[in-house]
């Protein structure tokens, strides 16, 4: 018997992906990439083979459960109301340690209200507030509170609320919910306002660098996807500028830090009194979400990384779960997307840190096809990585 055999080596892959939205989620993805991965491993014959599977989102749709799913949770869901005031149940998560996880469109997202016209200058945040006041009940220590897919332009007037803060007019009395009534804010009453809302952690993931007000701000951008018309998106901006004007005199600031700060304009505004008012971190979402993860110590050491989402494009390279992935990768590993379509030329990718990137659909198909078999083809296009790298 030879004494001088070579150990065999482990060989370490990384399953990081995002959901490939409307189809499969990103659990789904990792859990078909590992399939595929395992299929075509000769090391996974050997017994040689690691894979550290850890679903990823970039703060918006979807965060909760790639959340839940990293931490082994189930969902807690609470009585709320929607963007217009309605009942309704909401989920959110909380972790081991204390870490509080509300996605803000489970309560206030433009699904919950597509049942009825949309009412843009009424649309509040309250229920929101409702689902971060729970979390303090729960104990939390920190709230990571995921922005997008919102119905409301409010500036998170409503969320404050919630939490026992009142904003009143010139005759002191409570505003009527809503972006479209901020014109005529004077003053904002913070001192009913739940002491645990300050000292709670508070941090923002967004995907969006929209400052509050103007061209680009989160009225005329994001307004009329919410049922604003030309001169509702001129009210609401008015009523958002307004608001700058007194959290400006609240706090001491200048106000053209609060108009014109990048990510301000996010869901309506909903950031601005989070971040001047109680102190929260506003952060790109996906980098939240590997934050909160530890995705450094989940790539550590991997031979390979294995990302993707639904459509690989430019985008995906600014902010999002791939960009994040490539950007934590250990120096020297492959980083392959799997998309269902790929739209990023070869130069952007290496200037991005990605290696290669694999579209799912094998041949001519529907839709229909391609949502139906989508695990499989990405569990396939998985394995011809795996054979390629001859891991």
């Amino acid at each position: 018997m030879p004494t001088d055999e070579q150990p065999r080596r482990r060989v370490r892959v990384a399953i990081v992906p995002d959901s490939f939205k409307g189809s499969v989620s990103a659990l789904e993805v990792a859990t078909a990439m590992a399939r595929g991965v395992q299929s075509a491993s000769r090391a996974h014959a050997t017994g040689d083979l690691e894979i550290r599977l850890s679903p990823l989102a970039d703060g918006g749709e979807g965060t909760l459960d790639a959340l839940l799913d990293a931490w082994g949770e189930r969902a807690r869901t609470c009585a709320t109301t929607d963007a217009l005031g309605r009942a309704t149940t909401a989920r959110y998560g909380l972790s081991p340690s204390g870490t509080g996880i509300v996605e803000a469109a489970e309560a206030n997202g433009l699904p919950q209200v597509s049942d009825r016209p949309l009412e843009p200058l009424v649309a509040d945040t309250r229920g929101v507030g409702t689902i971060a006041a729970r979390l303090l009940d729960e104990g939390a220590s920190e709230i990571v509170l995921c922005v997008g897919g919102s119905a409301t332009t409010d500036g998170g007037t409503g969320l404050l609320a919630a939490l026992g803060a009142r904003f009143l007019d010139a005759r002191g009395e409570v505003l009527p919910a809503g972006g479209g009534n901020l014109v005529n804010l004077a003053r904002i009453d913070l001192s009913s306002l739940d002491p645990r809302a300050r000292a709670v952690t508070w941090r923002v993931a967004c995907d969006v660098t929209n400052p509050l007000c103007g061209p680009r701000g989160a009225a005329a951008v994001f307004g009329p996807q919410k049922g604003a018309t030309p001169e509702d998106v001129t009210l609401l901006d008015a009523g958002l500028a307004r608001l700058a004007d007194v959290v400006a005199a609240e706090v001491g600031i200048a106000v053209d830090t609060l108009r014109d700060r990048p990510g301000t304009g996010a869901a309506g505004g909903m950031p601005l009194l989070l971040t001047a008012l109680l102190g929260a971190e506003l952060v790109a979402g996906s980098d939240l979400v590997a934050q909160t993860l530890g995705l450094e110590t989940i790539l550590a050491g991997a031979d390979l990384v294995l990302t993707g989402e639904g459509r690989f494009d430019d985008q995906s390279l600014h902010g999002k779960v791939v960009d994040a992935v490539a950007r934590h990768a250990p120096s020297g590993a492959p980083v392959v997307v799997i998309a269902g379509e790929v739209a990023v030329d070869q130069d952007a990718m290496r200037e991005h840190g990605v290696t290669a990137a694999l579209a799912t659909a094998r041949g001519p198909r529907t839709l229909a096809e391609l949502t139906a078999t989508t695990a499989d083809d990405i569990a396939y296009a998985a394995a011809t990585v795996t054979r390629l790298l001859g891991l």
